[in-house]
């Protein structure tokens, strides 16, 4: 991520403020606070505008007389804690990275601000998700004692004003996508190959962690579900913790992340190296629909249109394999949308009802769940939308019958 590219970004956020109108993006906790992983992952939206891998920091970017101002804030160095932590982020190399030139500590940061907000109307924060029986987070802090003193200011979500700016993917997004693809391809191949009946399924989770890591990203983007036999019906089964039957299809929903970009790739496959009849008809339903739906990604096709096909594709099929017989009765075994946008976020700021546009990356995802023969198979792959249409980013992820078949007898 160069300058450059972080100032185009800046420049987007100030044409989607008003005058007088501020954002304010604090910067993820340090690892080991509650509700947080052990290993640090920076907020999406902070990273966007900053490309800093610092806890604990704020980006605040006002437009005032139609003028933008730009001020970060960092943790400041405290010399008897070097030994213990190390140095801290230094002005001179925060302003390498962002391109930012206003940088102060974080122990100024409520006298500055409070001078910031005088002329605000709106701010805008990442506020992020909560509950009333949760603390309150920094950000519904900061809101909380703002709003005390400032009663005139309107605080909103952050939201809205970063999902056009987030979801139409940029050359060196679409690099960083296609990079996490990529390296969890080479994951779910590792897995293939190594799987055996009577392993644990967190066995294969292993295999994969490690080529991920081994390919040089260090963490996935989201919890990784590896799912055998009955566990592969239950769509968000994370516990990873069963036994591998030696007749098991096994269903992987994973996604290793890159410089905060996610992959979301399924693949299904039969842990014997053999799908048994039954199997290979539902894989191969499943199988079709995923490149019927892929085939209608085009700029100015609504993600519900992309849903209601493939509803009438997989109501057809379960009529074929004698599951159902009332075209309603389709949800027995298919419950979830086909689509989701991708990016920063596994499932993306994007509404599930927006009009396809190019440079967006969504997901296609067909499944058919059949609890009761202990069949779960799911088909995912991330396509970005082109001028000419689509482009599969994970095509080189094996997910065809004989493709299968060959890796797991080798």
């Amino acid at each position: 991520m160069n300058i450059n590219l972080l100032k185009k970004r800046r420049k987007k956020l100030f044409g989607q403020l008003e005058d007088n109108e501020l954002a304010l993006i604090f910067a993820a906790s340090k690892p080991g606070d509650p509700d947080y992983p052990c290993y640090f992952l920076q907020d999406d939206n902070f990273l966007y505008f900053t490309g800093l891998e610092i806890p604990d920091a704020v980006f605040v970017f006002c437009k005032i007389k139609n003028k933008p101002v730009v001020h970060l804030f960092i943790e400041r160095t405290i010399p008897e804690m070097v030994v213990w932590e190390g140095e801290k982020l230094t002005f001179d190399k925060a302003v390498k990275i962002s391109g930012i030139e206003k940088i102060f500590y974080l122990d100024e940061f409520e006298r500055k601000i409070s001078m910031l907000l005088y002329p605000i109307s709106k701010c805008y924060v990442n506020i992020g998700s909560g509950n009333l029986n949760s603390l309150l987070s920094k950000q519904q802090d900061f809101i909380k004692k703002t709003r005390d003193r400032f009663p005139h200011i309107i605080f909103k979500d952050i939201t809205d004003k970063m999902r056009p700016l987030r979801l139409i993917k940029d050359k060196w997004e679409v690099e960083q996508l296609r990079k996490a693809i990529d390296i969890t391809g080479k994951g779910i191949v590792q897995i293939m190959k190594k799987a055996q009946p009577g392993m644990m399924e967190y066995e294969l989770e292993a295999i994969l962690n490690y080529e991920v890591t081994k390919n040089g990203l260090r963490h996935m983007g989201f919890k990784s579900i590896i799912a055998s036999g009955i566990n592969a019906a239950t769509l968000h089964y994370i516990n990873n913790n069963s036994k591998i039957g030696k007749n098991d299809l096994i269903l992987l929903d994973v996604g290793a992340a890159c410089n905060n970009y996610n992959a979301d790739i399924s693949r299904t496959f039969p842990v014997s190296g053999k799908f048994t009849p039954r199997q290979k008809a539902v894989y191969q339903e499943v199988l079709n629909i995923n490149r019927k739906i892929i085939e209608m990604v085009k700029p100015g096709i609504p993600l519900t249109k992309l849903t209601e096909k493939t509803v009438e594709l997989i109501t057809a099929s379960l009529v074929k394999l004698k599951l159902i017989t009332k075209k309603e009765d389709y949800k027995k075994y298919y419950m979830h949308n086909v689509s989701h946008h991708l990016g920063m976020d596994a499932h993306d700021i994007g509404k599930r009802d927006s009009i396809l546009e190019v440079g967006n990356v969504i997901t296609v995802e067909p499944g058919i769940y059949i609890t009761g023969e202990k069949i779960g198979i799911r088909i995912e792959d991330d396509i970005l939308v082109t001028k000419d249409g689509y482009k599969n980013l994970s095509i080189k992820i094996p997910k065809e019958i004989e493709e299968l078949e060959n890796i797991i007898r080798r």
